[in-house]
């Protein structure tokens, strides 16, 4: 293959993974549960690509591509261990998580490196808590410091009163505070701008990700001559390692459109895209139609990516986990991923539940030449055959 696509539908999850009770997400079931009820014509595409396999219970019909899921081997149910594990690399022990809170060690050393108070520090949803504390922060410049379930540090600051890039200095500043033992997965910037009773984030949103703690295939397709680009927050989530291109675009719209044009423009190697919206928008938010709509929206896109894949052209669409906007949570949930697969000519077919995510890594490997030296078995055979 001249390109190889994996394009990832952030939180689009296909089912409670067998150890999801202990993560508190028994029942879980993300795309199921977010179609229930709806006019399926909208997802055709996705329905006939295996989709409609991975729904409970299946539907009837027959499927156009390959398909299959995947199980999680990492410790946890983030975007960081879920992308890194695509490529190849298992984490281990789980990153540390604060639902009570940044202990005070870190708030005041946080606030004496940014000369600025902080306010909120605690788990709450990111619209909320801009709700909660907008005009606080506006009055003071306090900055609004958050978490969630996940391992994440979240600065929230109105646009006019903390500039972005100074907004993106006090996360260089956290990421160095949170180290070692603190060493959480991401710092993420989350301006937003609007007056009290009508805030609203932009997409000014930045990550400021963990360096991966080793070898994943970026490097290796790297090492093996291969160009490999990222499509939106890939690059933060991977700190730039391994990535040979960068493509900077926000949400789903951009993104989408930024892919369209590199497959017109038949972009070589490895091509790594991640849409955000569907986790940040829509499941974070309990938002069931605007989920649904988010796939609709892909769906189309799907349709035009396809409608330009050549013979050398191979596309996998999965996510990193699930985050399934029907339950009462508004985290992420520990599901199977769904892997979807079309090249032309593909012959359908099935390459059942992968025991881990780094079956997909091992196989974009071979499918661009490489042997895969990672985590991952590698499924390419049945995408060839």
């Amino acid at each position: 293959m001249r390109s190889v696509y994996v394009i990832v539908m952030d939180s689009v999850g296909v089912g409670a993974a067998p150890d999801a009770e202990r993560f508190g997400d028994a029942g879980a079931d993300t795309f199921s549960h977010v179609i229930e009820g709806e006019d399926l014509s909208q997802i055709d595409l996705l329905l006939s690509l295996g989709m409609k396999k991975l729904c409970h219970p299946p539907l009837e019909g027959e499927v156009t591509g390959v398909w299959g899921k995947m199980q999680e081997k990492s410790a946890g149910k983030d975007t960081t261990s879920g992308h890194w594990e695509l490529c190849g690399l298992v984490t281990e022990k789980p990153m540390p998580t604060y639902p009570n809170g940044f202990p005070k060690r870190i708030i005041d050393k946080f606030e004496r490196e940014t000369g600025r108070k902080v306010i909120g520090n605690k788990a709450a949803s990111g619209t909320e808590i801009i709700k909660e504390l907008g005009e606080e922060h506006i009055k003071t410049g306090a900055l609004i410091v958050y978490t969630s379930a996940d391992s994440v540090f979240q600065i929230a600051a109105h646009e006019e009163v903390v500039p972005i890039e100074q907004l993106y200095h006090y996360c260089e500043i956290a990421r160095e505070i949170m180290s070692g033992d603190d060493a959480c997965g991401r710092i993420i910037a989350r301006p937003f701008v609007g007056s009290p009773g009508n805030f609203v984030r932009t997409l000014n949103r930045k990550d400021f990700s963990l360096k991966p703690q080793g070898k994943t295939i970026l490097n290796v397709l790297q090492e093996h001559g291969v160009r490999t680009t990222a499509v939106g927050k890939i690059n933060d989530i991977f700190c730039g390692e391994g990535i040979s291109d960068p493509v900077y675009a926000h949400g789903n719209q951009q993104c989408c459109q930024a892919t369209l044009q590199l497959i017109q423009e038949k972009r070589e190697g490895f091509i790594f895209v991640n849409l955000v919206d569907f986790d940040s928008n829509y499941g974070h938010r309990n938002d069931k139609e605007g989920y649904f709509r988010c796939l609709v929206e892909f769906n189309q896109v799907a349709k035009q990516l396809i409608s330009l894949c050549d013979d050398e052209t191979c596309i996998l669409i999965t996510a990193d986990h699930g985050c399934d906007p029907t339950d009462a949570s508004t985290d992420h949930s520990r599901e199977y991923v769904p892997v979807l697969v079309y090249r032309k000519g593909i012959q359908p077919g099935e390459v059942g539940v992968r025991d881990g995510f780094g079956d997909l890594g091992a196989t974009v490997c071979e499918l661009l030449g490489c042997t895969p030296e990672l985590q991952g078995k590698s499924f390419a055979d049945v995408i060839l055959r």
